[in-house]
């Protein structure tokens, strides 16, 4: 149980540390929001408030998307799925293409951590599933 709750909050935390990296790093909105931020020169608050602003966001449309896939027929709930997970397989082989050997191993190995994370929170939302089947 402390491993799914670990799990299911490191899950809620990864939008805030995506938009919370370093300069020159990866960000939600690209070199575009970046520059954006520098131009307008927010305060440490007013960068906060905004990251967490933009977190909900990102959360809210998670949950609108979800919300109108469960309308979906389930043949192409799982069409879906299954052109999202091509895409990102996609992407994973082009990103560690452009790697040096060293950072594809430590590439990988992140790799393998989030499908151990993913696993534990599919478990740990099945569970909570069966748990409130049960409840009512």
């Amino acid at each position: 149980m402390r491993k799914t709750l670990t799990a299911v909050l490191l899950a809620m935390t990864l939008p805030a540390l995506a938009m919370a990296m370093p300069e020159g790093g990866p960000r939600h909105g690209g070199e575009h929001g970046y520059r954006l931020f520098k131009e307008l020169d927010l305060s440490k608050e007013q960068h906060r408030e905004i990251r967490k602003l933009m977190g909900e966001q990102m959360k809210g449309r998670h949950e609108i998307t979800q919300r109108y896939l469960s309308k979906l027929p389930t043949a192409e709930q799982k069409a879906m799925q299954d052109e999202l997970k091509a895409a990102e397989g996609k992407q994973h082989t082009a990103i560690r293409a452009l790697l040096k050997p060293e950072q594809q191993k430590a590439f990988d190995e992140h790799q393998l951590k989030m499908s151990e994370l993913r696993a534990e929170m599919a478990e740990f939302q099945a569970w909570k599933a069966e748990k409130d089947k049960q409840a009512n």
